[in-house]
C-alpha cells in the first residue's frame, strides 16, 4: 500500500516554529537591550528596598518614632528646597543605577578537579594523622576533608601552591622521622619538580606547606658592598634573612637578600667547608670566595683537581701562589702553618709587651683548598704525609692569626676529610642536587624544604654555625677563560681580578741543572754540566726564626771549574753574620720544588731547598 504525502501545513510546520523562536528570541534580546538601564534601576531599588527593611527591622522598637520623625523631617527639607524633589530623584535612581549594576562572578571555591585533587590528599593522610582509639578523628576515610585544610590556594595548572593542614594533637610532631613521612607524602601528592616549604607550628598543631620561586640566577660576580671581613657566599629568600646588599643583575639594579659570612678574631665560624656533586659549582664559590678576599687580603690556592680553574688568578697582586701539584701543595701548607705559628708569635709578644699587633700579622691569609683527597691519594702512593695534616695549625689557631681556611670536596670523597677539617670548619654548605640525608649528614640538620633532583651551578643549602639552613645561589663566577663561558660573566670576572704583580725572575741557563741542596752543603746535578760564571746561590728555607736573632748567611760560589763525572758542586759558607735584637721577619712566600709530574697551571717561582 502506498503511503500517502503529509499535508503541506505539516510538512513546513517545523520550519515555521524554529523561525518564530528565533524572531522570539531576538525581539527578548533587543527588548532587553533597549530596556537594560530599566532593569538595572529595578534591581537597585530592590536592593535599597531590602536594605531599608533590614535597617528598619534592626532598629529597636523605642528607636522607631525618633528615627520616623527624622526621615519626615529631612523629606520634608528636601520639599521645601527649590529644585529639592527632583534633586532626590537623580540622587535616589543614580544609587539605584550603582546597586543594580551587573558585577563579575567571581569564583569562591574550588572547581570540581581542585576538590578531587584535595579529596585525594585528605584520604592519602588519613593513616599517619589518625587513630582507632580517637572518637571523633580530624581525619577518617570517607570524612570531611573542609574542616582539615582550613587554606588552600592553586595555580593555573591546578596544582597546590599552598596548604595549612590542621593535624590531631597526639601526632608526634616532635619526630624528625614523623615529620620527614609527611612531608615526603604532601611533595609526592602535590607535584613534584617543585620546591617545597614545611612550616611546623607545635603549639597550635597547624602545618603550612607553600611552593617556593626559584631563586635567581641572573646575579654575576661584582663588588658587593661590605666591610672587611664580610664575605657573601650568595642570595637566599626575602624572608629569611635580614640583610640585602644592593646588586646589578641581568633585570637592573635591585636589593638582594644575602648570606653573609663573617671571618676574623671575632668569628664564631671562622672556616668554611663546601661539599657537592661535580659540576655543582663549587670551583665558582671559591672563585667568588678569593675576588672578595683579594682587596684586604692574600690568597693562598691549593688545586687539588689539576684543571686549571684558577689559572686567571696565576701572578696576580695578592695571590701567593697557586699550586697544583703535590709537592708544590705540601710546600705552600708547610709554609702556611709556619707562618700561622709566627704570627701567633708576633702577636703574643706584642700583647706581653703592651703593644699593638704587628701590621703584618693583621693582614688576612686566606687558604683555599680544592679537592685535598686527590692530593691525599697521591701523597699516600708516594709515601708523603698527607697535605690535611697540614692544616691542622691554621684550623686549630686561625681565627687568632687573622688565617682563614676553606675547603671544597665532593660527595664521593667526603669520607676522606681529616678530623681537623670537619671539626672546625663550622660554616658548612652544600650545592648541587643531593639527598635530604646527605644535606643533613653535612651541615647538621634537615633543611625545611624538599631538594629538587635538577637545579643549576651553585643552587644549594647553607648553614653558618648552629643557625637555620637556608637556600643559596652563588653568584655566577665561571673561569674567564673557559671557552663556554659567556662575554657578560667572562668580563665581569676580569674585571675583578687585580692587577698582575711585577715580579723579576734571574734569567736561567740554556740548560738548567735540577738543584738538590743537601745538609752536606753539597749540590749535585743530575747530568754533567760545566760551570763558566761565577754565581752567587742563595738558599732559602720556609721555616720559622723562633729566637729573637736572625742569621744571614753568605754563600759564594767556588772558582769556575770543571764538573766531575757525577757533577758535584760543593759550596762552603764562608761569611756568618749574626744581628742581635732584631725582630722576627716574616716566614718567606711559599716556594714550589720542581714537581716530577706536569703542573701547568704552577706559580712561576724558583725551586727551594
Amino acid at each position: 500500500m502506498a503511503r500517502r504525502p503529509l499535508p503541506r501545513i505539516l510538512s513546513s510546520g517545523s520550519a515555521q516554529i524554529a523561525r518564530s523562536r528565533e524572531i522570539a528570541r531576538t525581539a527578548a534580546d533587543s527588548a532587553t537591550d533597549v530596556l537594560h538601564p530599566l532593569i538595572t534601576v529595578s534591581r537597585g531599588l530592590r536592593k535599597l528596598a531590602a536594605t531599608a527593611r533590614a535597617k528598619w527591622a534592626a532598629t529597636p522598637k523605642e528607636r522607631r518614632g525618633p528615627t520616623l520623625l527624622l526621615v519626615a523631617a529631612c523629606v520634608l527639607v528636601v520639599a521645601l528646597m527649590p529644585y529639592g524633589p527632583l534633586l532626590a530623584l537623580v540622587l535616589l535612581m543614580a544609587v539605584a543605577a550603582w546597586l543594580g549594576r551587573e558585577r563579575p562572578v567571581v569564583r569562591t571555591g574550588p572547581d570540581d578537579a581542585e576538590i578531587a585533587r584535595l579529596k585525594g590528599l585528605y584520604e592519602a593522610l588519613v593513616p599517619y594523622f589518625s587513630v582507632p582509639e580517637d572518637p571523633a578523628p580530624l581525619f577518617a576515610h570517607g570524612g570531611e576533608w573542609s574542616g582539615a585544610f582550613e587554606e588552600y590556594a592553586f595555580d593555573e595548572d591546578g596544582r597546590l601552591t599552598r596548604l595549612k593542614i590542621a593535624y590531631p594533637p597526639y601526632f608526634t610532631d616532635g619526630e624528625p622521622a614523623a615529620r620527614a613521612r609527611i612531608e615526603q607524602l604532601l611533595h609526592a601528592k602535590s607535584g613534584r619538580g617543585r620546591e617545597y616549604r614545611f612550616d611546623w607550628d607545635e603549639e597550635g598543631n597547624r602545618l603550612v606547606m607553600c611552593v617556593l620561586p626559584a631563586l635567581p640566577t641572573t646575579i654575576a660576580a661584582q663588588r658587593f658592598v661590605t666591610v672587611p671581613g664580610e664575605t657573601v657566599l650568595g642570595f637566599t629568600d626575602a624572608d629569611a634573612v635580614q640583610r640585602t646588599v644592593p646588586v646589578v643583575s641581568a633585570d637592573g639594579t635591585e636589593d638582594a637578600p644575602a648570606v653573609i659570612w663573617r671571618t676574623g678574631p671575632r668569628s664564631t665560624e671562622p672556616h668554611l667547608l663546601a661539599v657537592g656533586q661535580p659540576g655543582s659549582g663549587t670551583t665558582s664559590l671559591l672563585r667568588s670566595i678569593a675576588l672578595q678576599a683579594l682587596p684586604h687580603g692574600d690568597v693562598l690556592i691549593v688545586e687539588g683537581g689539576g684543571t686549571g680553574e684558577y689559572a686567571c688568578l696565576t701572578g696576580r697582586a695578592g695571590v701567593l701562589a697557586v699550586e697544583c701539584g703535590l709537592s708544590g701543595a705540601l710546600s705552600a701548607l708547610e709554609w702556611a702553618a709556619h707562618e700561622t705559628e709566627r704570627r701567633l708569635v708576633a702577636a703574643n709578644r706584642a700583647r706581653q709587651a703592651g703593644q699593638p699587633v704587628p701590621e703584618d700579622t693583621r693582614r688576612p691569609l686566606w687558604i683555599l683548598l680544592d679537592r685535598p683527597s686527590v692530593l691525599g691519594h697521591l701523597a699516600a702512593a708516594d709515601g708523603r704525609p698527607d697535605p690535611q695534616e697540614l692544616l691542622e695549625v691554621p684550623l686549630r689557631h686561625g681565627r687568632t692569626a687573622q688565617v682563614t681556611v676553606v675547603v671544597a670536596e665532593q660527595f664521593d670523597s667526603a669520607e676522606t676529610l681529616s678530623e681537623a677539617v670537619r671539626a672546625h670548619t663550622r660554616a658548612r654548605i652544600v650545592l648541587g642536587p643531593a639527598a635530604p640525608e646527605q644535606i643533613e649528614a653535612v651541615l647538621g640538620a634537615r633543611p625545611h624544604t624538599t631538594p629538587t633532583p635538577e637545579v643549576p651551578a651553585g643552587r644549594g643549602y647553607a648553614r653558618l654555625g648552629t643557625g637555620p639552613v637556608l637556600r643559596l645561589q652563588v653568584p655566577a663566577t665561571p673561569d674567564p677563560y673557559d671557552d663556554a663561558t659567556s662575554e657578560a660573566h667572562r668580563r665581569a670576572v676580569l674585571d675583578l681580578l687585580p692587577e698582575r704583580s711585577a715580579v723579576t725572575a734571574p734569567a736561567a741557563p740554556a740548560n738548567p741543572p735540577v738543584v738538590t741542596v743537601q745538609d752536606a752543603a753539597t749540590v749535585k746535578t743530575p747530568a754533567p754540566a760545566v760551570v763558566t760564571t761565577q754565581e752567587t746561590i742563595t738558599a732559602k728555607s720556609p721555616a720559622v726564626v723562633t729566637s729573637q736573632d736572625t742569621v744571614a748567611i753568605k754563600a759564594p760560589a767556588p772558582a769556575p771549574a770543571p764538573a766531575a763525572s757525577q757533577g758535584t758542586v760543593t759550596l762552603s759558607a764562608t761569611v756568618v753574620e749574626t744581628v742581635p735584637g732584631a725582630a722576627p721577619e716574616p716566614a718567606p712566600a711559599p716556594r714550589s720544588e720542581p714537581d716530577s709530574g706536569p703542573a701547568p697551571f704552577h706559580a712561576p717561582v724558583p725551586a727551594e731547598g
